[in-house]
């Protein structure tokens, strides 16, 4: 059964809903939106359906300007801001914590896991970079973690395809086929339902070997 719960941060108030393991958990797996939608992304639900399961307790975070109703997301500062005041809600509960999060929200939780103590950050759909601005790339937030870190990325994703990403201390799932929302066309080899198992599947044994 879900638990949601109204956070207070300096940008405002976010909402974090629980999908609590059964029984003892053994860590929390925080995930928040990208600038473009929100907790309702697939692969986002699918995490949160699939891991408690695994004795991981999901926390899927939206941020204060979802929260409030606002369309455009604001500036990474006030992101990272929002992140950093949520944060003892989910230390409350005296487990680890895996920072992570799509788009966006991955790249807070890159910018911000080594100051807050995360145990690692799972990147879904990490944004390297604008579409068709490859010279504008984030690498920098990526390799600059400070833990663990693993990248989910769609091998058809204008924001950066598996290929492009440099070399380092991380790992990377490369979902053929998928573009930015890990979507699948029709014509996809896999379904898109194969293609959420799978990513839970891969994100189920990361953790495993983690911790």
């Amino acid at each position: 059964m879900t638990e949601s719960e109204i956070v207070g941060t300096p940008a405002g108030d976010a909402r974090i809903t629980w999908h609590p393991a059964p029984g003892r958990a053994r860590l929390v797996l925080a995930l928040s939106h990208g600038a473009g939608g929100g907790v309702d992304a697939r692969d986002l639900r699918a995490l949160a359906v699939g891991l408690p399961a695994a004795g991981v307790s999901v926390a899927l975070v939206e941020q204060p300007w979802r929260v409030a109703g606002k369309k455009i997301a604001p500036a990474p500062k006030t992101l990272d801001t929002a992140w950093r005041g949520l944060w003892p809600a989910l230390a409350e509960k005296g487990l680890p914590i895996i920072a992570g999060g799509r788009s966006a929200g991955a790249r807070v939780a890159c910018r911000t896991a080594r100051e807050l103590g995360a145990r690692a950050v799972l990147a879904l759909s990490f944004p390297l970079h604008p579409p068709g601005r490859p010279e504008k790339s984030r690498a920098d937030e990526l390799l600059g973690a400070g833990v663990p870190v693993l990248v989910v990325q769609g091998g058809s994703d204008p924001f950066g395809r598996p290929e492009e990403f440099p070399d380092g201390a991380y790992e990377l799932i490369a979902v053929d086929a998928a573009d930015h929302a890990l979507s699948v066309p029709e014509r996809a080899a896999v379904t898109q339902r194969e293609v959420l198992g799978s990513v839970v599947d891969g994100v189920r044994r990361w953790i495993t070997a983690l911790v």
